[in-house]
């Protein structure tokens, strides 16, 4: 069975709270429309590079993406995109660049999505995530996956074009599930990583796989990874996670069985927390959480009762 409840109503999830931009995709076809919009003196552009933007802090204590006159950004023909306008008319576009520009006052930094999208305003938020996942869809996909030829930006940074067979290609986005899984004693199940660092614990996750709906895929992951059966799934809200393409799609589940059988190879340990277990575990060090920007963390919330500690980089 799967249910839906919004459950994140009273504080929306990073990356996925309304950012008040409209995209507007019935321009990006339209070279006259976007070339003067382009030329506009309002419109406001951004450098994104390698998954990274400049951000600035204002002398009031916000944190916002670095924007300029579009008569100031760098110059570059083909990597423009456009994002999309506001509600009070403004266009923005990002440009894909090999490096972000150097700042006069030495004010901004750069910075990822890990960082920024905990400290920006929901527009500013929308706009990087946006640009990131355009940026990380550009440079892996050059190629026409048909006959191999160089493909060319058109849309304004949404389709690729082969001048070759005529294929057109869009941004990739691969759907995958993240789960907060409860027992009958309603204890959450927690695992680490192999790779991750000692003490860091999350959620379980996984990509969808072809002909399989979303249920599935989170029963066949949680018992793959942890060999733990799952009956009932609620499905709770999603995310964009462009580490480089993913829609993280959350979901709370109940296990059926609780003895644990990690495969070992993605999850190396994995364990049954009662809150005031993972209560004392944060407060020893033993455990560390996942960073407040994920939607795992938000999942681990919902159950818990009450925020997670900063964790620790």
């Amino acid at each position: 069975m799967t249910t839906w409840t919004d459950r994140t109503a009273d504080r929306p999830l990073s990356l996925a709270a309304p950012s008040g931009i409209d995209r507007a995709a019935h321009h990006r076809l339209d070279e006259a429309w976007l070339a003067a919009a382009w030329s506009h003196p309002t419109t406001r552009v951004f450098v994104v590079s390698g998954g990274q933007v400049l951000i600035d802090d204002t002398p009031d204590g916000r944190t916002e993406l670095v924007t300029t006159p579009a008569f100031e950004a760098p110059v570059t023909e083909t990597h423009r995109y456009f994002l999309g306008t506001d509600d009070e008319g403004v266009s923005y576009f990002a440009l894909q660049k090999d490096s972000l520009p150097g700042r006069m006052d030495q004010s901004a930094r750069p910075a990822g999505l890990r960082e920024a999208g905990l400290l920006l305003s929901p527009r500013d938020a929308g706009l990087m995530v946006h640009a990131v996942a355009l940026e990380n869809w550009q440079r892996l996909h050059r190629f026409c996956s048909r006959c191999g030829e160089r493909t060319v930006i058109a849309a304004a940074g949404h389709i690729r074009r082969c001048p070759a067979c005529g294929a057109e290609h869009y941004p990739r986005t691969d759907p995958a599930v993240i789960m907060a899984v409860t027992d009958k004693d309603d204890r959450i199940l927690l695992g680490r990583q192999v790779h991750w660092p000692e003490g860091r614990f999350s959620t379980l996750a996984g990509f969808v796989e072809p002909g399989e709906s979303i249920e599935q895929s989170v029963r066949r992951e949680v018992f793959e990874e942890a060999g733990v059966t799952v009956g009932d799934v609620e499905y709770v809200a999603s995310q964009p996670w462009p580490f480089p393409s993913s829609l993280m799609l959350g979901f709370v589940a109940r296990a059926t069985s609780s003895e644990i059988d990690v495969d070992g190879e993605e999850i190396e340990e994995a364990r049954w927390f009662s809150r005031d277990d993972l209560a004392a575990a944060f407060e020893s060090g033993e455990v560390l959480p996942p960073y407040g920007i994920s939607i795992a963390a938000r999942l681990i919330e919902l159950w818990y009762g009450r925020p997670l500690p900063r964790p620790v980089p």
